[in-house]
């Protein structure tokens, strides 16, 4: 029977990272990409080139969402970016706030510090110096929370397994008894390079076919799809009224057939048909795509302008939890771009989930 794409549980979803995201997507091979780990309140993960993030897992209550973020590249010149997050009811973000690490003042003295906001204005952000960054990471080894403070919100973080994060992300990058390592630090001065970061070639489309012209396409790969596997696309006519056709060049067709949608999540199918042909159209197959013949995405957009395909799979309606990631046409294939997950549905942003896999376009 076709797969139901939409309502899953709301508050948070089961089990560990990796098996919260195959909750949202249960065929989404993630073979390729490293496991990001959970360490008591906190979730650390690398993507392909090593550079790694840790962050704290905010509280289930959503009245006031705070947490921590910090991330390093792999490689010795790197330096670790540690920023705080923080959003509540006002309407309004705030523009400054006080810490205070197990009580005390952070750093000592008191003063505020200054805030900046998100495009939306709706989530401010602390950035801070490499000073007090160095001096947060060493504190973290016998506090047990930071409690921030800004006008009409007060927010706490957990630091329980802060401490391991680090120390594993040290682990991944080689770091561990160097003199640049984040928690067992050494007099070793040796770190190992980051790997290359994957180069893509995305090759723009043919302009995009008006309505007129797109729906013919994907009706006959509808009707070739129905004849092949009658039970891998719902029926419902709002679902095919969805379905969308974008010219490749060469007289090749993308086709996209919506297969089945729910509460805030469309199921999409991706074909590369022939014109006019869909006898020869063949299943596109993307990296860690969903369904049986991997050319399952959810959410998805495709922008001929640019030849870049994105999807988003969420764990619930806010967009806080779930699956994000991209793929660009290269003229002879999709190869993918980039890949995100979230498996805690506790308010944090999708810029700040943890990256699995990242490439540069040429």
């Amino acid at each position: 029977m076709p797969r139901s794409a939409g309502n899953r549980r709301p508050d948070r979803l089961k089990g560990s990272a990796l098996g919260a995201a195959l909750a949202l997507l249960p065929t989404l091979a993630l073979a390729a990409a490293p496991e990001p780990k959970t360490f008591r309140d906190w979730m650390a993960g690398c993507d392909n080139v090593k550079t790694c993030a840790a962050l704290s897992l905010p509280a289930d209550a959503f009245a006031t969402v705070a947490y921590l973020r910090i991330e390093r590249a792999a490689g010795p010149d790197s330096a670790p970016r540690l920023a705080l997050r923080l959003r509540g009811e006002s309407k309004k973000p705030p523009t400054t706030a006080q810490l205070k690490l197990d009580g005390s003042p952070f750093p000592p003295g008191g003063k505020s510090l200054p805030l900046g906001s998100d495009g939306d204005g709706e989530v401010a952000t602390l950035t801070f110096s490499a000073e007090d960054t160095a001096v947060l990471i060493e504190a973290a080894r016998k506090a047990t929370k930071l409690i921030v403070t800004a006008p009409g919100v007060t927010g706490s973080i957990s630091l329980a397994g802060s401490v391991a994060a680090m120390l594993w992300i040290d682990e991944q990058q080689g770091r561990i008894g160097t003199t640049t390592a984040l928690v067992r630090k050494g007099a070793n001065a040796t770190v190992p390079p980051a790997p290359a970061l994957p180069v893509v070639t995305a090759v723009p489309a043919p302009p995009m076919l008006d309505k007129k012209a797109a729906a013919p396409q994907a009706a006959l790969m509808r009707a070739e799809l129905k004849k092949r596997a009658p039970d891998a696309c719902e029926d419902a006519s709002d679902l095919a009224e969805s379905d969308s056709a974008w010219a490749l060049g060469n007289k090749r067709m993308l086709v996209a057939l919506s297969c089945s949608r729910g509460a805030y999540n469309l199921s999409s199918s991706f074909f590369i048909m022939p014109e006019n042909e869909p006898g020869k159209a063949a299943p596109m197959r993307f990296p860690n795509g969903e369904g049986n013949d991997g050319n399952e995405l959810t959410n998805a957009s495709f922008d001929p302008r640019t030849g870049h395909l994105a999807f988003f799979s969420k764990g619930r309606g806010i967009g806080d939890c779930g699956v994000s990631g991209g793929y660009a046409w290269t003229g002879e294939r999709f190869e993918q771009t980039e890949l995100a997950m979230m498996g805690e549905c506790r308010g944090i942003v999708p810029d700040d989930w943890i990256t699995l896999y990242r490439s540069r376009n040429r």
